[in-house]
């Protein structure tokens, strides 16, 4: 019997990619305490906060079940660059992206017979971005709860020169590693 996927996430994005894929799950959000600790780096940070969700959701889980938990980071200069609080926020998150190379950084952790975590690291190239821009597009609404205060998927699309790495790691979830863990788990996408 194939075991029951539950996804530690409140994400959007990461539930739509599983159904992209055709995995049917449950949502059950993970609370805990996601602050960065003092001279954390950023691959660090996102598996302790990947290992810390899955966690405190397979604790609550029933014993036929697969915890899956992501975290997703965008890095400048080794410096993460959480979420915009507000437009100025924005504005000066983006314009240090503009023109520049930074890399997003997405842990998984899998909770079913054992305990599996993986990281993905992708490189995204902007072009340069005007400040005008950066308004207009923070008055979309998209980059509001987005880390590095854009989505890959939506209109920041028009400022991406390249990517490099996994376009679903940057939206939160790296389908090519996650489905290799799943799949040891005995979720897998094509059965034999």
């Amino acid at each position: 019997m194939t075991p029951k996927l539950i996804l530690a996430s409140a994400s959007p994005r990461r539930s739509e990619l599983l159904k992209q894929i055709g995995l049917q799950h449950t949502i059950q959000p993970a609370d805990i305490d996601e602050t960065l600790l003092h001279q954390e780096k950023p691959d660090d940070y996102v598996l302790r906060v990947a290992h810390a969700k899955s966690l405190a959701v397979q604790v609550q889980s029933p014993q036929n079940s697969v915890v899956l938990a992501a975290d997703t980071s965008v890095v400048l200069a080794d410096t993460i660059m959480g979420k915009p609080e507000n437009l100025q926020h924005a504005i000066a998150m983006l314009s240090r992206l503009s023109d520049n190379t930074h890399q997003v950084y997405s842990a998984v952790s899998i909770r079913g017979q054992q305990t599996q975590q993986i990281l993905s690291v992708s490189s995204v190239t902007f072009r340069a971005i005007s400040e005008q821009e950066i308004i207009q597009y923070w008055h979309t609404g998209e980059p509001a709860d987005k880390a590095g205060a854009y989505a890959v998927q939506g209109l920041a699309s028009i400022f991406i020169q390249s990517i490099h790495g996994s376009f679903s790691g940057i939206m939160g979830l790296p389908l090519f590693e996650t489905t290799q863990l799943l799949a040891n788990e005995g979720i897998k996408i094509f059965h034999e």
